[in-house]
Formats: structure tokens, sequence, C-alpha cells
């Protein structure tokens, strides 16, 4: 798959991600979070003001997780978790 075939493809599973009605388990949710991150940003994280200090640990320990995938390849992986959890 070409790299503009998997921009395509990464963000029409973003749209569905974004569109779904059901509710995800939070580890899959903090998947999706990290990858989107990767595949978007990488290797960025920012503090939300407010924000828990659980929840920054938690989204920062699923960072870490996928700090080594490259932007195409955190793109292939939410793109395959898009499929595994929504039909």
């Amino acid at each position: 798959m070409g790299k503009e075939a998997i921009h395509t493809e990464f963000w029409d599973a973003f749209k569905r991600v974004r569109e779904a009605t059901q509710e995800f388990p939070p580890d899959v949710l903090l998947q999706f979070y990290a990858l989107y991150k990767q595949a978007t940003q990488e290797n960025t994280f920012s503090y939300q003001s407010g924000e828990h200090e659980l929840v920054s640990a938690f989204k920062m320990n699923a960072l870490l997780q996928v700090k080594s995938l490259t932007s195409d390849e955190a793109k292939r992986e939410y793109i395959e978790l898009t499929n595994k959890y929504i039909k």
C-alpha cells in the first residue's frame, strides 16, 4: 500500500472511530489516542490544564509504547485497530 493510500485509509479509519456510537474499553481508547498522536505528530505529548495526573500518566505510558513506530506504521496499526473494533 502506497503512502497516499495509507494516508487516505487512516483518515477514513479516524472518521469511523470518531463517529462510532459504541463504547470502547479504556485500554483501547488509549491505543487509539497513542497511535493517532504518533501518526500525526510523532513523539509528542501535551499536558492539558486541569487534566488529572493519573490520566496524563496513562496517556504518557500509551505514547511510550508506540514511540518507536514511524508515522506510516502508526497509521497502519490504527487502521488495523479500527477494523478490529468497528465492523
